[in-house]
């Protein structure tokens, strides 16, 4: 079958394309710092007033992987709030997950 025969092939794949493109680019639009959305859900009751939680082992694992200097980019963010995180909580989890704190943030 000769693609340049079949038009609805040739739509069907560039379909495809545009999907695969797509996808990818959420993918990557999800990850924060090296951190995925779960990854940041799971932190979220550590910095989220008005009672906070202690951090998991859950969130500290994915914190000891994250871009921390990165993070600190977001700490004077409106992006933040917005979520319903303090920016206050959030500096203060490498402390209290043992992972050092980054230089001026």
């Amino acid at each position: 079958m000769k693609m340049n025969n079949n038009p609805k092939l040739l739509l069907a794949l560039m379909a495809l394309l545009v999907v695969v493109v797509a996808i990818d680019q959420a993918e990557a639009q999800s990850n924060i710092c090296n951190m995925s959305v779960s990854d940041l859900m799971k932190c979220k009751p550590s910095v989220t007033p008005p009672n906070p939680t202690q951090p998991t082992a859950d969130c500290c694992s994915a914190l000891s992987h994250a871009d921390l200097h990165c993070l600190c980019g977001y700490k004077n963010s409106k992006l933040l709030p917005s979520f319903g995180i303090d920016p206050n909580l959030a500096i203060q989890l490498p402390r209290k997950c043992n992972l050092p704190h980054p230089p001026n943030c």
